[in-house]
């Protein structure tokens, strides 16, 4: 078969941005870009990397594709062996990674309200595919699936018992991305995996798990990807009192509250100037809302990690990885300030070339910086599901 016939297409879609990536029979990406502040008047693509990025107008993800199809299409691939899709939430029915039907498009337009900056996204980009490329099977992949068996002390919400038989739950999220930074530290490490682990993701979206011997058994975001830590534009965790306060007052709707809580709070709310960590931190010196505003996420991120470590009963390493994680040296120095009793001592210097470990020798916890990679954990799902796909988005 053609080498461009065996093609794998990987969208993950973010709640204002589209990363798609393009790998060959290998699962070696050949092409990869991303879509930004989709909505806005300053959209853009960065493709491949580049630091030059194209400036475009799209109104909504579906927009973007037709500049993914012609840039496929320049990589010799008309039509993908499979497309393979980040999905934020399943409900409580959908973990396992899975082929996209109808019935399951209907099941995943049910539960919207589960994560309305995301899914709406994920099936409009499922729909567009399948109608561009009918004979191609389309893959789901669900970012709660690491979070599956969490322990039920970690699951359970301290709502009244109904509200869990109706799959109101923790689930925690940004699953693909700690399958992948898990799979990149067992590989660096010849397969051990530490103890005591604790995996902080932190980008526009930011959330922490906790491993004890590979397994996930605490993690801060819970039932929507909302909650947990302070967030570019998002709230994270909050004293629901402060809603119900807030849609009494100022008689504010559902769906003003979830504008409220997800693009309008976090970074971007407390600074009243950006939700973009680097921007913050130019401005710091000069401007006390974007040095409260970074002070708060690092607050409330530290006090993440101890609670953590508290559920390990301690702590043999900590990765970093995301867009913050993996690029901001001042906040990865900022986060580990005040761990010196758990014996974490950081080297500055090691921090300020981003090395793989970036902590000390003498430091009791190895501290990693690790890149996420969901689009490689997406095109390697879909490759084992392609010998079984038989028929596409059908019945």
């Amino acid at each position: 078969m053609d080498a461009a016939a065996q093609s794998i297409l990987t969208f993950n879609a973010g709640s204002s941005s589209l990363r798609f990536a393009l790998f060959d029979a290998d699962c070696v990406r050949s092409l990869e870009g991303k879509f930004e502040r989709i909505g806005r008047p300053e959209a853009r693509l960065i493709l491949n990397g580049e630091e030059s990025p194209r400036t475009v107008t799209l109104t909504t993800h579906v927009d973007c594709l037709p500049l993914v199809y012609e840039l496929i299409e320049a990589h010799g691939c008309r039509v993908p062996a499979a497309i393979a899709h980040r999905v934020v939430h399943g409900g409580p029915d959908h973990f396992e990674t899975t082929v996209v039907t109808l019935a399951l498009l209907e099941e995943l337009r049910a539960i919207k309200a589960f994560a309305p900056n995301h899914l709406p996204a994920a099936i409009s980009l499922m729909e567009a595919a399948e109608t561009r490329w009918p004979g191609a099977p389309q893959i789901a992949c669900f970012d709660t699936a690491f979070h599956r068996d969490l322990p039920q002390v970690a699951r359970l919400l301290p709502l009244p018992r109904r509200y869990a038989a109706q799959g109101i739950r923790r689930y925690g999220f940004h699953g693909l991305a700690f399958s992948s930074v898990l799979a990149e530290l067992e590989h660096r490490s010849g397969g051990r995996i530490p103890s005591r682990l604790v995996l902080a993701h932190l980008g526009h979206g930011a959330s922490l798990a906790a491993l004890r011997s590979g397994r996930c058994v605490d993690t801060t975001m819970g039932f929507t990807p909302v909650g947990g830590l302070v967030m570019s534009t998002r709230t994270g965790d909050l004293d629901p009192g402060v809603l119900a306060f807030l849609a009494a007052r100022e008689k504010l709707s559902p769906a003003a509250l979830e504008k409220l809580v997800s693009r309008q709070s976090g970074l971007l709310g407390l600074s009243d100037l950006s939700s973009d960590t680097r921007e913050l931190l130019e401005k710091e010196a000069s401007n006390p809302g974007a040095a409260e505003a970074l002070a708060v996420f690092v607050h409330h991120a530290r006090k993440a990690i101890g609670a953590c470590t508290a559920t390990l009963g301690g702590l043999d390493a900590l990765v970093f990885s995301g867009g913050i994680g993996e690029n901001s040296v001042v906040l990865r120095a900022r986060l580990c300030a005040h761990f010196e009793y758990l014996d974490l001592i950081l080297d500055p210097a090691l921090n300020a070339a981003n090395a793989p470990i970036i902590s000390t020798a003498a430091s009791r916890v190895t501290v990693h910086v690790i890149p996420a990679d969901e689009e490689s954990t997406l095109a390697t799902a879909a490759r084992t599901f392609l010998s079984r796909v038989e028929s596409p988005l059908r019945s």
